[in-house]
């Protein structure tokens, strides 16, 4: 008798898989290698920070709404990737609240090679998929967000 499966089996799953893969990218096959300049996370934070930074200033928030975490677990991320020298807090004209989150020269340094990772791990994803097969995915996974948050 075959076991039915489970989505969200399969997406932890997948998800697992992906954050082998890219440890091993970072750490070489045996998992040896120097520790990474920054952690996954890190990672996508800088590359979203980077890659949306034409739209004005990004704030905290920004980051809790892009990567669907809690106020706490982003607090605890920008708090390690300032101490780590990747981003500092500015505040702003506008309001005494806010604190605008700034990449570092550090963090820009690591961008090509963040940018290279994730490049590599989206082909990877896709081989053997028909663009046709992608945009199902996007359009299924998007309504099971939408599930989940409604």
């Amino acid at each position: 008798m075959e076991r039915k499966r489970e989505i969200g089996l399969e997406i932890k799953t997948l998800s697992n898989l992906i954050e082998r893969k890219m440890h091993q990218v970072a750490h070489g096959p045996e998992g040896e290698g120097d520790e990474p300049a920054c952690t996954k996370m890190q990672g996508m934070i800088i590359e979203y920070l980077y890659s949306n930074r034409a739209k004005g200033d990004l704030f905290q928030r920004d980051v809790e709404a892009r990567f669907s975490i809690r106020r706490s677990t982003a607090t605890g991320l920008l708090q390690l990737m300032e101490k780590r020298g990747f981003l500092e807090r500015e505040p702003v004209s506008y309001d005494a609240r806010l604190k605008k989150l700034v990449l570092t020269q550090k963090a820009l340094n690591q961008r090509a090679q963040i940018r290279e990772a994730i490049r590599n791990m989206e082909a990877l994803l896709a081989k053997g998929l028909t663009q046709q097969e992608v945009d199902d995915f996007y359009r299924i996974i998007d309504k099971m967000k939408h599930n989940v948050l409604n």
